[in-house]
């Protein structure tokens, strides 16, 4: 059988880069890397999965994030902007004659980074 490909959404601002607490400070201030994005980040990579990055920052900073993220080695294949403050839910449906687990959460203490982030 064939292994099923796996999509992550990952947050940026405080799941892999240290969050700098407003809009201004995160496009003037120098972007930090959490410990363990680079080598978690070519792993997935390695593994074929799909990168989802998604954000709460103002599409209007679209163009400055791209860039600050490509200049810190960070890929992704699409990126999500503009998402509301608050809780982040993800509803999949359940493949039928399948014990594949299709919906995960995963949450982390911010500014700690992914390093110890295990995805099977």
């Amino acid at each position: 059988m064939t292994e099923m490909k796996k999509t992550l959404f990952i947050d940026i601002d405080g799941t892999l880069v240290k969050h700098k607490g407003n809009l201004s400070k995160m496009f003037i201030e120098e972007m930090e890397i959490l410990p363990g994005v680079l080598d978690k980040f070519n792993e997935w990579n390695a593994k074929g999965y799909k990168i989802i990055l998604t954000t709460g920052r103002n599409e209007c900073l679209r163009e400055i994030t791209e860039s600050q993220l490509l200049k810190n080695g960070i890929f992704w294949d699409q990126l999500v902007m503009g998402l509301p403050r608050g809780e982040r839910i993800l509803i999949n449906d359940f493949k039928p004659n399948s014990n594949m687990n299709v919906a995960t959460a995963i949450q982390i203490d911010r500014d700690k980074g992914i390093e110890n982030v295990i995805i099977d």
